[in-house]
């Protein structure tokens, strides 16, 4: 008996000099379990962490939102990669560490500070992947109308209003006519004004769309740009 407490009473010291000694060294399971970060909602499943192996290939643009679907990787941990929804606080729980804000970091951000905090007491190395699998509804929103441009319409012309401008295609003043229902009664068809943004302020081109569309001038159909505005004064009558 005399032996056995004498070497439990030697392995009690020497845990934490080994600790000191080796930064790589690790907290039998059974010891650090209650540090888990818990399994949100979701899965391993389609978790586009599962399929990475490098911070190197980390996204560092886009930043993360509340309300995305992000999945974490810890490669040294050997487990499925995590999945979990940014929480309305912008944090999310990272295995080991506990809550960690993600709100307004990018994927890179974020994995190195989990694994800063993991090198701390976890791991001599900690490989750390982070990948957001679905974007917020509100998010993916608003990057589509941040996306499209558009361009106005006013006057004497069938349907005034804001336009869409295509990124794929070219349109053209007397196209943009058109689609806005071609000239009302009484329109200036011969002075048509775009005003237009300059880093010098707002220029002023006047375009003859009558001789465009009557006469084929097709040198002078200009092409519309982001922010356009498109102006069709009535036609003065002299009596």
């Amino acid at each position: 008996m005399k032996k056995i407490s004498l070497s439990l009473l030697l392995l009690a010291f020497a845990l934490p000099a080994l600790k000191a000694q080796d930064p790589g060294f690790r907290i039998p399971e059974s010891s650090r379990s209650s540090r888990q970060a818990p399994v949100s909602t979701g899965g391993p499943a389609n978790a586009g962490a599962a399929v990475l192996n490098s911070m190197d290939v980390l996204d560092n643009n886009r930043p993360i939102s509340v309300g995305d679907t992000i999945s974490i990787r810890i490669l040294e941990d050997r487990r499925d990669a995590l999945q979990q929804v940014v929480a309305v606080t912008g944090e999310v729980q990272a295995p080991y560490v506990g809550l960690v804000n993600a709100r307004g970091k990018t994927c890179r951000d974020l994995a190195f500070t989990i694994k800063r905090e993991l090198e701390k007491n976890f791991f001599q190395n900690a490989t750390v992947v982070i990948a957001i699998d679905k974007l917020n509804e509100k998010t993916q929103m608003e990057e589509r109308e941040v996306d499209l441009e558009f361009y106005v319409m006013f006057g004497i012309v069938a349907r005034q209003g804001k336009y869409d401008l295509p990124a794929n295609e070219d349109i053209s003043i007397s196209q943009a006519i058109l689609r806005a229902g071609g000239f009302a009664q009484f329109a200036n068809k011969e002075k048509v004004k775009i005003i237009r943004k300059t880093p010098q302020g707002n220029k002023t081109i006047l375009v003859n769309v009558d001789g465009i569309m009557r006469q084929g001038d097709l040198e002078r159909d200009v092409f519309i740009r982001k922010d356009d505005v498109i102006i069709v004064e009535e036609k003065t009558v002299n009596f």
